[in-house]
């Protein structure tokens, strides 16, 4: 079965355990790491002749055009991951559509393509930002990948459909996909699919969640990483104990990792699984 492999492409100072701490016009400042991890995606994808789908923050696309245009040109899929990674929730439905806007220009202006994917900074559109979707779809986009079916202090709406659906707005239907969970019980789900989970759990976890959800539920699984986890030896910014645990802790595991799934498995794109509305169950 063809699974989704996903990239959220955005540099080291962008997550929301640093950015948060941070003000965006600091962010030039800093020394940026973007290109090294994002190559050794690309790298390891190309070895295996694997393209994906890259949600690429527009902040990217303005300062690193030649790096989209690149993920471009090697065949992956260009999708949007905001602007200036910002939690939905924490926006007014304005400020999104700003937000979203200038994301959408920034990725037009570096590589010539519309992002028709959308996935929130840490999967922020909750029930308190279901607005979103509206605005979304008012944009232009036709997926979205931001609703993770979980308990989470952060994010997630647990009991959410785990599976890719259709969400009908008042501005047109989007396909979900959310990324890969295992159902353990009849009230635990648990994330597969990838970030802190796939460095913090042993490799065997994830695959047999991913195998569980092909051969079980005959269901494609959607994982995700991003490139500054390909980077053990970027610099620290996040502060507090929970804070650096869910950022920098099993850095040195990723690759290694990623690798090891794109042998086992199969990926592409999120186009490619995840096309005709009709095929999939509905959502209101």
């Amino acid at each position: 079965m063809l699974n989704v492999f996903t990239v959220d492409v955005e540099d080291f100072f962008h997550p929301t355990e640093v950015g948060g701490n941070l003000n965006p016009k600091d962010w030039d400042s800093l020394p940026s790491r973007i290109e090294l991890g994002t190559y050794r995606l690309l790298d390891a994808l190309s070895e295996q002749n694997i393209r994906g789908t890259f949600f690429v923050l527009g902040w990217v696309a303005a300062n690193k055009p030649a790096l989209v245009r690149q993920i471009a040109g090697r065949g992956h899929e260009i999708a949007c991951h905001s602007h200036e990674h910002r939690l939905v929730y924490n926006l007014s439905p304005a400020r999104f559509k700003v937000d979203t806007c200038n994301a959408i220009r920034a990725i037009e202006d570096a590589c010539g393509i519309t992002p028709r994917a959308y996935r929130a900074p840490s999967f922020s559109i909750t029930h308190k930002s279901l607005w979103a979707l509206d605005i979304l779809s008012e944009c232009g986009f036709t997926h979205d990948s931001s609703i993770c079916p979980i308990v989470h202090d952060r994010y997630g709406i647990p009991g959410a459909p785990r599976h890719a659906h259709t969400i009908t707005t008042p501005s047109g239907t989007l396909i979900e996909v959310p990324v890969a969970t295992v159902q353990l019980s009849r009230d635990r789900v648990s994330p597969v699919g990838g970030g802190a989970y796939l460095r913090l759990f042993p490799y065997r976890y994830m695959a047999a969640g991913i195998r569980r959800m092909n051969q079980i539920e005959n269901q494609p699984a959607c994982i995700y990483v991003h490139p500054w986890e390909m980077d053990a030896d970027q610099p620290r910014l996040a502060n507090g104990a929970i804070a650096r645990l869910r950022t920098y802790s099993g850095l040195r595991s990723v690759a290694g990792k990623i690798n090891r799934l794109l042998k086992d498995f199969r990926f592409t794109r999120l186009m490619d699984v995840h096309s005709a509305p009709s095929q999939l169950a509905g959502a209101a």
